[in-house]
């Protein structure tokens, strides 16, 4: 068991938070918005939920095979649809890809309903992280660091419209990101509050 499991599960300064809304993660691919997710809805005791692995769930296919079969259009509606669906829910952490946030109708969903927190990486980091992995439709190309470089530069202005912004500087553990975050949202009393009863 790790220190931070050992900090949740013995209730130490991690103990007794009520999350409010549901906290959605932004940003790009490779910023680590689904492992810091599990790990801040394991700090808060909260569900963790992933609109891809939602939208793959539904379709029964991988997210690379709907790009392949029925474009990136028809994906970027099915996302808005599940993340509308799961702005409806219980309180829980969401992980959502690194185009959801562009999508002005995504962006006012989750500011109506929930908060978005931005995790704020450069591109470096990104790059070393998305490099050898062919997970990434988006980055199936002829040269995949410029197509990464060229989607930041696209997306970090609708990025930095999110409610909240936490930077990425490595070295950075998982669950140190996670308290981060925690730390962040516990300046929005109408997010989340800790709760010592």
């Amino acid at each position: 068991m790790s220190e931070f499991q050992q900090s949740v599960t013995e209730g130490n300064h991690t103990a007794g938070f009520m999350l409010k809304k549901t906290v959605v993660m932004v940003g790009m691919m490779g910023a680590g918005k689904t492992a810091v997710g599990r790990a801040l809805a394991q700090l808060l005791r909260v569900p963790f939920l992933d609109s891809d692995q939602e939208i793959e769930a539904a379709a029964n296919m991988t997210v690379p095979e709907i790009f392949a079969r029925d474009g990136e259009p028809f994906f970027r509606a099915r996302e808005t649809e599940v993340i509308s669906r799961l702005l409806g829910g219980c309180p829980c952490i969401l992980s959502t890809g690194g185009g959801a946030f562009l999508s002005p109708v995504n962006q006012a969903n989750i500011s109506h309903s929930g908060v978005a927190v931005w995790l704020d990486a450069d591109l470096e980091l990104l790059w070393t992280r998305v490099r050898h992995r062919d997970t990434r439709p988006l980055l199936r190309t002829a040269d995949p660091k410029k197509t990464l470089t060229d989607l930041y530069a696209a997306r970090v202005p609708e990025y930095s419209k999110a409610d909240l912004r936490v930077p990425c500087a490595p070295p950075v553990a998982i669950e140190k990101m996670a308290q981060r975050v925690a730390d962040v949202l516990l300046t929005r009393a109408d997010v989340l509050e800790r709760d010592d009863a």
